[in-house]
């Protein structure tokens, strides 16, 4: 008959072993087996697995995308101009077992070590043939594009990739006597625009003014040669209401006319006229009325 310690330290044993040789790989892991510092399998899908008990051990590492970041570095553009541009680096693991091997264990610290100044390299060769104003007025997702493939060509010996680098600020550096010249010239091509747009609104104005006065003349013109009809059409219409009143009484017409001649002649109050006293114009003056 067995002794019943000795089944149970058996059965802690076998209870141990099979705790030890199995784990779990989550949704967002992948992971490798290794047996005695040697990697023997990896690239380890998420879900249960089984490894040696003792002589083997498994390392998790996270699949997902992850965040590189670092302070704004100072490069130089091809005008030997300071610009100080501030970036981030999203990558993630495509070989683990390169990454195990190229970063310590898969350490991130050291990941950010390595691939820092890969990053840092690949921007200034590009910022470098770039002039100040090229570098501020590009756009930066053709910036990033262009740093895609160089970076991930030098980061392929660490396992990973770089699937996104962006560039959150460029800056002139404060302590640069850049600004100077990027204000001058900003403020220099500012007025240009309000030059041309001063110009462009004259020239506007003038060709307003120029229409306004074209149609007042036209509208002038139109009036002129209405009240000359009218005048026309009125003085026809005195001169036959005229020629009516004297056909009636020929006398009483010509004394009519008479006073508007002395009311027009002595109008003013002022007019002084010397005249013949048998003048015509004082015909009705007579004191026999003749």
């Amino acid at each position: 008959m067995r002794n019943p310690t000795t089944i149970l330290i058996a059965a802690f044993v076998l209870v141990v072993a099979l705790w030890t040789s199995v784990f779990q790989v989550n949704e967002s892991q992948t992971a490798i087996v290794l047996n005695l510092g040697k990697v023997v399998r990896s690239g380890l899908q998420p879900g249960l697995h089984f490894k040696w008990p003792l002589v083997e051990t498994a390392r998790m590492f996270d699949r997902r995308i992850l965040s590189l970041d670092d302070a704004p570095e100072r490069y130089l553009t091809s005008e030997k101009k300071d610009v100080e541009v501030d970036f981030f680096v999203k990558w993630r693991i495509k070989d683990v077992t390169a990454f195990y091997r190229a970063t310590s264990g898969g350490s991130e610290v050291q990941t950010k070590l390595l691939l820092t100044p890969i990053v840092k390299n690949t921007l200034r060769d590009d910022i470098n043939q770039l002039t100040l104003q090229q570098v501020v007025s590009s756009g930066r997702s053709e910036l990033t594009q262009r740093l895609l493939k160089p970076i991930n060509t030098a980061a392929s010996t660490l396992g990973i990739e770089v699937v996104d680098v962006r560039i959150k600020r460029i800056n002139l550096p404060q302590d640069s006597q850049i600004l100077d010249s990027v204000f001058e010239r900003m403020s220099t091509e500012r007025l240009q625009v309000a030059n041309a747009l001063r110009a462009e609104g004259a020239e506007v104005a003038e060709s307003i003014r120029a229409g306004a006065e074209r149609e007042r003349l036209v509208i002038l013109a139109e009036a002129e040669r209405e009240a000359q009809t009218l005048r026309g059409e009125g003085d026809a219409k005195a001169a036959e209401l005229g020629a009516a009143a004297y056909g009636q009484d020929a006398e009483f017409y010509s004394f009519y006319r008479s006073l508007e001649a002395y009311r027009g002649s002595l109008a003013d109050g002022k007019t002084v006229m010397v005249l013949d006293p048998d003048s015509e114009f004082l015909r009705y003056f007579g004191r026999d009325g003749r």
